[in-house]
């Protein structure tokens, strides 16, 4: 069994680029994002977690298909690691693909700080590309000496759309080119690791090829309208055939939000092309071994989000001591990051499938997100979603239905949230209990 051994602790970091500015933070090993760990699919990992913070902490795999036991949310499914302490995490990936890690416990502050990182399982058999990238897209709120702002927990950001920053960086430093040469074919793996920033990123000239969602194989397809749309938690891999003229450069933008567009970063073409582009091979990657729900046979359910600024929710209260919920799942609120006895919402019965609408009645987007399980995403507002699309985190945008569905075989209770950090601790969170 491979051992893996990494601590939780306060750093510096070079973020903006001065030499002189560095930005306090909290990493793993002291670096941002944390180091890259890659694993083998099928082959058991014992990965050691030392806490060095003056808080509790937890890391949660996030999209990994693991017993309950390993999924580390505090209270809930392990007891927090206590500064000073360690907690060994086993647990042996079933998928491929690319995930990723980060705390469960005072979320806002530890994630928002830059405790995060990428963690990629490996195919059994390599896939054809020349280089395989992986790009973690962080959102910070900088102050003007490249501080992290405090502030985290704003009520009024909590109830809109949440905690939104000023910095973009890719792997732990505002970018500047990505270069690459001519004729070469890339798997580039995104993961956006931020507290609330949804991105929608456009690579000038070039056609990106969709072959993966939160880890799970797709059916190879361009995104609609050529961007790619990634909200907090969520990941995309995608093939790039780089078809760009030697010694130019090639901008990619994030222009999600209207009016606020910037550029990421570049491509930055090298002067000799190293053979002629070959796209017209497209790669499909191998399926995961996920149970295909029997949709037939499914037993129906209904998730309602409901709150948020216009969203009528008023005076309601969270769990006792547990803060102000300004979001609600089905009319009731979990604030915080998980504790000892939160009740499920839903019991349901290992093995069995089911279809889940989720209704988002707020006016805000929202990742969701399912621990320990992965979900074929059925249809948007009555209509079919193509190209075979499995996740752990789902896009809704305002007044949108989703219609999932998944088998039931992973046991234990499991959280599923709101992956904007903010709406998540401020009540848009429930548990669902397979038994």
């Amino acid at each position: 069994m491979r051992h893996i051994r990494m601590a939780a602790a306060q750093a510096k970091a070079l973020m903006v680029g001065r030499e002189q500015t560095h930005t306090r933070v909290w990493a793993y090993d002291g670096q941002i994002p944390g180091p890259t760990l890659r694993l083998r699919q099928g082959e058991p990992v014992r990965i050691t977690v030392e806490n060095r913070l003056d808080e509790d902490t937890t890391v949660h795999w996030h999209g990994i298909r693991l017993p309950n036991a390993m999924d580390g949310v505090p209270g809930l499914t392990q007891p927090p690691i206590r500064p000073g302490e360690s907690f060994v995490y086993e647990f042996t990936p079933p998928d491929a693909g690319t995930f990723w890690y980060h705390p469960h416990a005072n979320s806002l502050q530890q994630l928002g700080r830059g405790l995060a990182g990428g963690l990629i399982v490996e195919e059994a058999e390599p896939v054809p590309v020349d280089r395989d990238l992986l790009w973690v897209l962080t959102d910070w709120r900088l102050t003007a000496d490249a501080q992290i702002a405090s502030g985290f927990g704003n009520g009024m950001e909590a109830a809109m759309a949440g905690r939104i920053g000023n910095t973009v960086t890719l792997n732990g430093a505002v970018p500047d080119a990505e270069p690459v040469q001519a004729g070469e074919r890339v798997r580039l793996r995104l993961v956006n690791s931020s507290l609330a920033r949804i991105m929608g990123l456009r690579f000038e000239s070039h056609r990106p090829v969709v072959v993966a969602l939160d880890g799970q194989p797709c059916d190879p397809h361009e995104p609609e309208d050529g961007r790619i749309v990634l909200g907090p938690a969520m990941r995309v891999d995608i093939v790039l055939d780089m078809q760009g003229e030697p010694g130019r450069g090639y901008r990619v933008v994030d222009d999600f939000y209207d009016g606020l567009a910037y550029r990421l970063t570049s491509l930055t073409y090298g002067d000799q092309p190293i053979r002629k582009p070959n796209s017209d091979t497209p790669i499909r990657l191998p399926r995961n071994p996920l149970p295909e729900p029997d949709l037939a046979q499914a037993e129906r359910q209904e998730l309602v989000l409901q709150g948020g600024m216009m969203g009528g929710m008023g005076g309601m209260m969270g769990m006792p001591g547990m803060g102000r919920a300004v979001w609600a799942i089905n009319g009731t609120s979990m604030t915080g990051d998980g504790h000892a006895g939160m009740p499920p919402l839903r019991v349901l019965q290992q093995g069995r499938s089911y279809v889940v609408t989720m209704r988002n009645e707020t006016a805000w987007w929202h990742p969701m997100h399912l621990h320990g399980l992965s979900f074929r995403v059925l249809s948007r507002n009555g209509k079919a979603v193509p190209h075979h699309q499995w996740a752990d985190t789902v896009m809704m945008a305002p007044r949108e239905a989703v219609e999932i569905a998944f088998v039931a075989d992973n046991p234990g209770d499991w959280m599923l949230h709101c992956h904007v950090t903010d709406h998540q601790t401020a009540g848009l969170m429930t548990v669902l209990r397979i038994a």
